[in-house]
């Protein structure tokens, strides 16, 4: 089978043959049909990740149907359909026991430190796999734990949204944010989507967005308009970019979430404002077992659609990046097997 691997930091992925693997005690054999494209198997191919160990298969979006199982697996079964979580939790921390996955200070990701999804089989262990009903899309599927199942993470267990809730969103036409979008509208909230590039607001208002609003200038000025008691809440996608205008846009109380960073770097936090406004700002990393089961089942409800920019080959996935890194994308570009 052909593999996309990172070799080197700072270069290209290569494309290798390989044999299909063989599942060691625990550990299932996946069949994919595609999986997506995270920005951040741009920033590992990049060296962003000082854990990152190469070679290494990149990507973490997996779904598909079990090939082969190995010795010790119990609850999953040949034929059987899955969904990933997009790491290996230990099982046996506090936070594993207590049901935070995502904070176990043992797992290993993959993509990071385990072989990953841009190859058409994968090798998982068992702890990882949660099931996915009947109903599901293949795509929807696929993005339930790095996608939906993050965003549902950060806006439920993390930002508490409830219904009436004022969100923000920034990198609304990206692969996280025109998912974020529907999930905050499934949620009940009043949403407004922020983007640069404006050819995208007719897309996002048919997502369901209640405001589209251009990231350039301070936005935050855009935002007190449509909600002179600013937002509730948050969704902080790219970082940098739009960090300082999208905490201003919170109004007294308000959460901001931040899941993405597209463009590593440190920007400025007005404590002045963070103190006298009772604000917070907090991260929040993937999801859990429990995130992507909510995840799919919103999916089953056709509460939330696939927003697919394009399917690639693995042959095009460095086109595919510098495509992504150009904005050109409405929603996730998946690799199709």
């Amino acid at each position: 089978m052909k593999v996309a691997v990172v070799n080197k930091t700072g270069q290209d992925l290569e494309i290798e043959e390989r044999g299909i693997p063989e599942p060691l005690e625990n550990e299932v054999v996946v069949k994919q049909d595609f999986t997506g494209i995270c920005y951040r198997d741009i920033l590992t191919r990049d060296g962003f990740f000082p854990r990152l160990k190469t070679p290494i298969v990149p990507g973490h979006e997996v779904s598909g149907i079990i090939e082969k199982t190995g010795s010790g697996v119990e609850d999953f079964k040949v034929g059987d359909r899955v969904a990933s979580l997009i790491y290996l939790p230990c099982g046996h921390c506090i936070n594993c026991v207590s049901g935070n996955e995502n904070l176990c200070q043992y797992k290993k990701t993959l993509g990071e430190n385990l072989d990953g999804a841009y190859s058409q089989y994968v090798r998982l262990n068992q702890r990882s796999l949660v099931k996915v009903p009947s109903g599901v899309d293949g795509e929807l599927a696929t993005i339930s734990a790095c996608v939906t199942g993050m965003v549902i993470h950060a806006l439920k267990q993390v930002a508490g949204i409830t219904e009436g809730s004022r969100v923000v969103i920034t990198g609304a036409g990206g692969g996280v944010g025109t998912h974020a979008i529907q999930i905050a509208r499934a949620y009940g909230a009043e949403v407004a989507a922020i983007t640069s590039s404006p050819w995208k607001e007719k897309d996002l208002y048919k997502l369901g967005a209640d405001h589209v609003v251009s990231s350039e200038g301070e936005f935050n000025k855009k935002i007190k308009e449509i909600w002179p008691e600013g937002a509730n809440i948050s969704l902080e996608n790219t970082g940098d970019a739009t960090f300082n205008e999208a905490f201003r846009s919170l109004g007294f109380g308000g959460k901001m979430v931040v899941v993405g960073n597209l463009k590593p770097a440190s920007p400025p936090l007005q404590l002045g404002v963070l103190i006298l406004k009772g604000n917070s700002v907090t991260g929040s990393i993937s999801s859990t077992r429990r995130d992507v089961m909510d995840a799919l089942e919103m999916s089953a409800k056709k509460k939330i659609k696939a927003v697919v920019s394009e399917e690639v080959s693995l042959n095009n996935v460095n086109d595919a990046f510098e495509r992504i890194k150009a904005k050109k994308n409405t929603g996730r570009v998946f690799i199709k097997f």
